[in-house]
């Protein structure tokens, strides 16, 4: 896709709503739309507006193995609240063994091989073997501007994947907290407020699911 074709999509969806762009992009999809989700806080708000459009969509998810307790009791609740059609992806290597082979615990913002080597096995993998085999048209994502200070400016609530050739919808883009706990409120979400993903560190680092490609997933 063109990135004259991506701004005449972006002037097509100008003032649409989370929900009516969420549907949107599901009427875009041929039945062959995901999102994707990670559960960390303000996930539902995504995943509820995503199974408003599309009940039964497929729900994209990386389980790297070493999330907190907390998040995955916040995926359990979320599951069966909202009937997610949850489709967990797993890395080729469990955590206890990769934990064993990079020195036994989970790696810190600081310790920028260790992060990298976790993105790239336990996270980059799994995602991209689920993006192939599940092959979406339209991609949703949780996408939001003040988590991506970054790349805020480019970002846009259409946008082409050219790594997996599918068209990236973000509905939630210029959301803030403020707005975030409005919907969980609303609709009486779940939430977790605990949340650590090793493969970033902070909210600054990028993980990478949004930015490249594996092309090596046995180095540790």
């Amino acid at each position: 896709m063109t990135p004259d074709q991506v701004a005449a999509l972006n002037d097509t969806v100008k003032g649409l709503s989370p929900l009516e762009l969420t549907r949107w992009a599901i009427e875009q999809a041929a039945g062959k739309a995901i999102v994707t989700t990670n559960f960390r806080p303000y996930e539902a708000v995504i995943l509820h507006l995503a199974t408003q459009a599309q009940a039964d969509i497929p729900v994209l998810w990386v389980d790297h193995g070493t999330n907190l307790p907390e998040t995955y009791r916040f995926a359990e609740k979320s599951r069966a609240q909202l009937s997610l059609n949850l489709r967990p992806y797993l890395p080729l290597m469990t955590a206890a063994h990769w934990l064993a082979l990079n020195g036994g615990s989970i790696p810190m913002p600081d310790e920028v091989e260790r992060v990298e080597s976790f993105s790239r096995i336990m996270k980059l993998e799994p995602f991209e073997r689920g993006m192939r085999e599940l092959a979406p048209t339209v991609w949703i994502t949780a996408l939001r501007k003040e988590q991506n200070p970054q790349r805020a400016a480019t970002l846009k609530p259409v946008m082409w994947d050219e790594k997996f050739q599918t068209l990236k919808v973000n509905p939630i883009l210029d959301w803030t907290p403020v707005e975030m706990e409005a919907y969980l409120a609303e609709f009486e979400l779940p939430n977790e407020r605990t949340y650590y993903d090793p493969a970033k560190g902070d909210e600054k680092h990028e993980c990478g699911l949004h930015a490249k490609l594996v092309t090596d997933v046995a180095k540790g």
